[in-house]
This record gives C-alpha cells, structure tokens and sequence, in this order.
C-alpha cells in the first residue's frame, strides 16, 4: 500500500504530464494555474486508494484520477464565475487573474479533457467510466443550480439542502471511489457500497466545511471565518437556526440574511449569537455523525481486508477531524 504522500506524488507527476502546456497560451494557462494551484488531491486519491483496496495496482488508475480532478477543478473555475468570487486557494481565481470569457473556454477544455483521460482504457471499462462522469456531471450541475436558486429563497428546508449538497459535492465523492473499482474491476455489490460509503462521506464533509465557516480556529483555519455569513449562503447552519428558532428570532436571522449591512463583523457576530441561542453547532455535529456512521455501514458491506477497511476507517476520521 503506497503512503499517502508518495500518491500524491506519483499522482501529480502523472498529471501534469498529461496537460497540454502549447499555444494558445490563454487557453491552457488558465487550466495549468488551477490545477497547480494547491488543493488536497481528495477525489484523485480516492481513486488509487480504492483501486488498490480492490487488489490492482494504483498506477492503473492515473488516468481516472486525472479525468476526476480535472473535471471537479473544471467546476470550480465555473462556480467561481457564477459566485463573482475572486479568491480560489487563496490566490486570485482563473477569471479574475484573466478575464471571464479565458475562464470560460479554459473550463470548457477541461470538461474535455476529463473525458479525454479515460481513452486509455479497454471496452467494457472505458464505456462503464464515460456513463459514470455523464451521470454525475448532470447531478452536480443539477446541485449547482439547487444552490443558485436558495440563494433567492426564504423557504429552503434542510432536506432540500441535503439533497443540493449530495449532488453538488457528495456524489463526486461517490464517483471518484467508484471510478477506482471500476478500472480494479471488482463486482457490483463493491462498486455500489464504496459509492455509497463515499456519498455519506461526502456529506459529512460538507457539513463540517459550514460548521468550520463559522466555528474554526480562524488561525488554525487558515482564512477569516464567517465567509458563509458574509455571502448569505443558506447553510446547514443557518437552516437549523431557523428550523429551531422561536418567530422573533427566525424574522430577525432572515432580515440579517437579506440586509445590506455594510459591518462584516457586525453582521456574523449577530447572525453567531442566534446560531449559539438555538445550538446549531450542536445539531452539526450530529449530523455530520450520523453521515460519517452510515458511511461505516456501507464500508463494512466490502469484501476487502480488514487492514483496508481500517486504512478507510482512519481516512475517514482524519478527514472529519480536519481543522481546515
């Protein structure tokens, strides 16, 4: 089982091997800054990892990792277009480091080049890769969209959030695992329990990012916290405060939501005592447990060895126990 860090490693080499670095230099700049531009390697890794735990070897699956990372920083280039947001990583994002037609087309090339990784694998495999990335490219556009239109809406319930979050974040997750027993060609009852030990991670995963927004060690963190508030995203959070609050409250937390307050600090420290009055921190990490144990249920369900299950296990624990 190769560590970690010699992966990610193997896996970097490899992918910028594949990334065309020729004119027109606006168009394959961009693709290049991006994908250079730090991240944790989660969805690749998942990938080898999950080969591996299926008895092949992880340089069989360089190329769905490769396919996988492209197309989530793909998405990313197009989320920070739509969002208006000019930091991704913190370094200024593709469209404002250029301009939004370059990170339009840029993004664009990417999604081909996704597909394009996976030419090098044999029919059946090929096929069963190529309807797995359709599937799932129209569930996290499908997400997207989701997301989009919370933005204008007062009525979101946490069971609508839950779903934007499986499709926008979670299923990715899922692909990536599934991509990896896939190319290691190990039975379906594999293939559907590592996807779904993957969603449910996935889902723990964004639940603690909205958790962390708010209530990280902002030196440990990384970046200021409060983002979330500041940009008036409907959190998991933030629909809890209004699921528990008392009508007073509810009222005052949507104003706070649909004001022009100008005071940042003001704004999160007012929106943070609701949150506090009603627990939402509490109610969090419930949820972000009760994703995480179900993602156990369906890891048990493999037939892997024991030692695997445990390297998941702790996987697992690492990614939910990040401070950032």
């Amino acid at each position: 089982m190769k560590q970690l860090d010699d992966l990610k490693k193997a896996f970097e080499k490899y992918l910028f091997q594949q990334i065309p670095d020729k004119e027109p230099r606006y168009l394959y700049q961009p693709l290049r800054y991006i994908l250079q531009n730090g991240g944790k390697r989660i969805r690749p890794l998942l990938v080898l990892l999950a080969t591996q735990s299926f008895g092949k070897y992880f340089e069989e699956s360089l190329g769905g990792a490769a396919s996988i990372e492209i197309f989530h920083n793909f998405t990313l280039i197009h989320d920070d277009i739509m969002d208006k947001a000019e930091i991704r990583r913190g370094k200024p994002s593709v469209h404002t480091k250029w301009n939004e037609n370059t990170a339009i087309l840029s993004g664009d090339t990417m999604m081909i080049l996704a597909y394009k990784m996976l030419e090098i694998y044999p029919e059946p495999v090929f096929k069963q890769l190529v309807t797995l990335l359709n599937q799932t490219a129209l569930e996290v556009c499908e997400g997207q969209q989701m997301d989009m239109d919370f933005e204008q809406r007062n009525d979101v319930t946490i069971n609508q959030y839950l779903e934007m979050i499986r499709l926008k974040t979670a299923v990715l997750l899922g692909t990536a695992l599934k991509f990896g027993a896939i190319i290691a060609q190990t039975d379906e009852n594999n293939r559907k329990n590592i996807a779904q030990f993957g969603i449910h991670i996935g889902m723990a995963f964004q639940i603690q990012d909205d958790y962390l927004d708010v209530y990280a060690d902002a030196g440990k963190f990384g970046k200021k916290t409060g983002g979330d508030i500041i940009d008036k995203k409907k959190t998991f959070l933030y629909l809890s405060a209004l699921e528990k609050a008392k009508a007073a409250d509810r009222e005052r937390l949507i104003e706070l939501y649909n004001s022009n307050q100008v005071d940042t600090e003001k704004l999160i420290q007012q929106v943070v005592q609701i949150f506090d009055a009603y627990k939402v921190a509490e109610s969090a990490q419930q949820k972000i447990n009760f994703y995480t144990r179900k993602s156990m249920d369906y890891l048990h369900k493999l037939d892997i060895t024991e030692k695997e299950k445990k390297m998941w296990q702790k996987f697992a624990y690492d990614l939910m126990h990040r401070i950032h």
